[in-house]
């Protein structure tokens, strides 16, 4: 006897689900692999705002190829691929909350506000090189001075002999020694190191109107002063006289320090460069612009997003 077969219900009932099924198949099949319209494009023009990663290098001079600035953490981190430049550690730290893409106005000067976001000026070279750029884009922009930071002051760098001479008993006043030796007493036999020659220094004589500091280099000494390795070439009764060891090689690898602040363009400056040494001539040059100054700068930007103006 034959085996019973399905049902014409149960035939019918399947054959429904098989059609309904592949019909929801299909359709599946048709949403995934329709062809979407292109996503809008945001082009970077004139009066926009955009957020911006970048790596600053110097195009020209001494650094050439040293990093000098960036909004990238994980550039901070890295020496080896991303050399950095004298002065990169006086304005940077180690928070990485310190690095994120930064807010640029497109053209002009004031600020805009967006959301939490306050976008200003750059130099003309950065924001005239982001014209163009889209969304997540890269590219390297070249910036001359005339376009970065402008040209050297020659008011902020001076020229001095690598050979000097200090008196061995120096006199100043009360104030004079405060201000020359913060934190020194001024008390006869006190002995403390000299904040600028690095050698010991002795309080000789106090009165009321003068106190009389006595230095005391040995011949043939060698320290640290203002960022560079000094020495001791003689001493007599009334002058020390000292050599400042700097060769042509120091030339944009020595930040300096001043033993008091000075100023250019209207900012204090606490350090320069060693910006030349002529060996020849007995001479070096210190220069307290900025370093970014008189440079051709070299800039690797991503636009992160764009805001229309």
């Amino acid at each position: 006897m034959a085996e019973p077969g399905p049902s014409r219900l149960l035939i019918l009932i399947l054959v429904v689900i098989a059609l309904v099924g592949a019909g929801v198949g299909a359709w599946g099949v048709h949403y995934y692999l329709e062809p979407k319209g292109a996503p809008s494009i945001l082009t970077v023009q004139l009066g926009d705002n955009a957020t911006v990663n970048y790596i600053g290098s110097f195009g020209s001079g001494a650094e050439l190829g040293r990093t000098f600035d960036t909004s990238i953490f994980s550039v901070y981190q890295n020496n080896v691929t991303y050399p950095k430049s004298l002065e990169f550690g006086l304005s940077h730290s180690g928070d990485p909350a310190n690095y994120t893409p930064l807010p640029t106005h497109i053209g002009g000067s004031g600020q805009y506000t967006i959301g939490n976001l306050t976008f200003g000026t750059t130099v003309t070279g950065f924001w005239q090189g982001l014209i163009g750029m889209t969304g997540n884009s890269t590219r390297y922009i070249v910036i001359p001075s005339d376009l970065g930071y402008g040209p050297l002051n020659p008011t902020c760098t001076q020229t001095q002999p690598l050979a000097f001479e200090v008196p061995v008993y120096a006199s100043m006043t009360p104030s004079e020694f405060s201000a020359t030796y913060p934190g020194v007493d001024p008390l006869i036999g006190t002995t403390f190191n000299d904040p600028v020659y690095g050698w010991s220094d002795l309080v000789l004589n106090v009165n009321t109107t003068a106190i009389v500091v006595d230095h005391l280099p040995t011949l043939g000494q060698t320290t640290l002063s203002g960022g560079w390795n000094i020495t001791v070439t003689a001493i007599s009764t009334s002058q020390i006289s000292v050599l400042n060891l700097l060769t042509p090689s120091n030339y944009g690898r020595v930040l300096g320090t001043f033993a008091t602040s000075q100023t250019c363009n209207g900012q204090p400056q606490a350090h320069f460069l060693v910006s030349g040494v002529n060996l020849a001539q007995g001479t070096y040059t210190t220069n307290w612009n900025s370093e970014v100054t008189g440079q051709t700068l070299v800039f690797r930007v991503t636009i992160v997003d764009v805001f229309k103006g």
